[in-house]
C-alpha cells in the first residue's frame, strides 16, 4: 500500500513508518521538524517538511494519492493547549481535516488516527478504563483528540472512509524527546545518565499506565490489517507511580542521586490506566513488553546514544 504517515520523524511515528517500511509498504512522511528529527526518518522514505495545515500538505495528498493516512502528527503538549487553546485546535483540528478533506477527494481508503487514553477520560470512576468509560477531557489537547475521533465517523458515515482511532497511554521508549512536556522516562533516564537530578511533581504517587513504543507500532500494524472502523485502548492494564518510576530507572542507569520532591502540578490527573480487551478482542492485540524489560530497554538505548554523541 501508498502510506502516508505525518509526525513520522517523531518518536512513535519514525518507529510506526520504519515497520511499516519492513512490510514492504510504500511509506512518505510529512513532518515540519517542530519537534520531529529527520535523524529519525529512514532513508528508504521520502520526508516532506511540511506543516499539516498548509497548501503543500494537501497537494501531497492528491499527487500521491495514498491508500491509508497514519496520523501521529500534532500539538501534543497539555500545557501548551491550556495556554493557547486556539493554537492547539488549528494545529489538531484544522490541521487533520486539511488532510481528511484532501484525502477523501482522492481515493485515500483509511485513516489510523493517534489517539489518547488518560486525555481523553481524565480521572477513573473505575479501573481499568475501557473505551466506554466517560469522556472527560481537562485539556484543549484532550478535547482535540476527542474532536477529531468525532470527525473520523463523520467521514466514515458520510463518505465510506474507514478508520481506527488507537487511544494511547503513556509511550515510552527509544527515540523519545527527553526535552518536551510529555516524557517523563526520558527525562528521568537522560538527567540521571547526566548526574543531574530529576524533580517528582508533589508526593509522586499519581500513576500512569506505560505503554512500550514496540507494543504501540504493533497496534498500528494490526490496525492497518483490520476490516472496519473503531476507537481502540492502546496501553497495559497496569498502573505504576512516579515514584516507582524513578527508582526503577535509578537501579538501572546506577545513579546516585536521591528522590527529590517539587511542587504538584496544579491540575495534574492522579490516575490513568487503560484496560485492552477491546484491542484483543477486535484487532487481537496485547501488551508483549512489560514496564521493567521496557525501561531496561530504553535506558540501554540512551546509554548508547549518549555514546555516539561523544564519540
Amino acid at each position: 500500500m501508498n502510506i502516508l504517515v505525518t509526525g513520522g520523524a517523531g518518536f512513535i511515528g519514525s518507529h510506526v513508518t520504519d515497520a511499516l517500511l519492513d512490510q514492504g509498504h510504500t511509506v512518505h512522511v510529512l513532518d515540519d521538524l517542530s519537534t520531529g528529527r529527520e535523524a529519525n526518518v529512514a532513508a528508504a522514505a521520502p520526508l516532506h517538511q511540511f506543516d499539516i495545515r498548509s497548501d503543500q500538505a494537501s497537494a501531497l495528498m492528491e499527487r500521491e494519492a495514498f491508500d491509508v493516512l497514519v496520523h501521529h502528527a500534532a500539538q501534543m503538549d497539555v500545557r501548551a493547549s491550556v495556554a493557547d487553546p486556539s493554537f492547539d485546535a488549528d494545529v489538531n483540528v484544522r490541521g487533520f481535516l486539511n488532510l481528511a478533506e484532501a484525502g477523501r477527494k482522492n481515493g485515500l481508503k483509511k485513516i489510523i488516527f493517534a489517539s489518547t487514553g488518560g486525555a481523553i477520560y481524565g480521572e477513573p470512576d473505575y479501573t481499568p478504563q475501557d473505551e466506554e468509560h466517560p469522556v472527560r477531557p481537562l485539556s484543549p489537547y484532550g478535547i482535540t483528540k476527542l474532536c477529531t475521533e468525532k470527525y473520523l465517523y463523520f467521514y466514515q458515515q458520510q463518505y465510506g472512509l474507514e478508520y481506527v482511532a488507537l487511544r494511547y497511554a503513556n509511550v515510552y521508549g527509544p527515540r523519545q524527546n527527553p526535552h518536551g512536556e510529555a516524557g517523563v522516562v526520558a527525562i528521568f533516564t537522560q538527567r540521571m545518565l547526566k548526574g543531574d537530578q530529576p524533580i517528582i511533581n508533589g508526593d509522586g504517587k499519581q500513576t500512569r499506565d506505560y505503554v512500550y513504543v514496540g507494543d504501540v507500532v504493533r497496534a498500528n500494524l494490526a490496525a492497518l490489517d483490520y476490516d472496519g472502523s473503531g476507537v481502540f485502548n492502546v496501553g497495559t492494564g497496569v498502573e505504576t507511580d512516579v515514584n516507582e518510576l524513578f527508582q526503577t530507572i535509578r537501579d538501572l542507569t546506577g545513579a546516585d542521586i536521591p528522590e527529590e520532591h517539587g511542587e504538584a502540578k496544579p491540575g495534574e490527573q492522579q490516575r490513568s490506566v487503560l484496560g485492552y480487551a477491546t484491542s484483543e478482542q477486535e484487532l487481537g492485540w496485547t501488551p508483549q513488553v512489560d514496564v521493567s524489560e521496557g525501561l531496561a530497554r530504553t535506558v540501554d538505548w540512551f546509554e548508547q546514544k549518549d555514546v555516539r554523541a561523544d564519540a
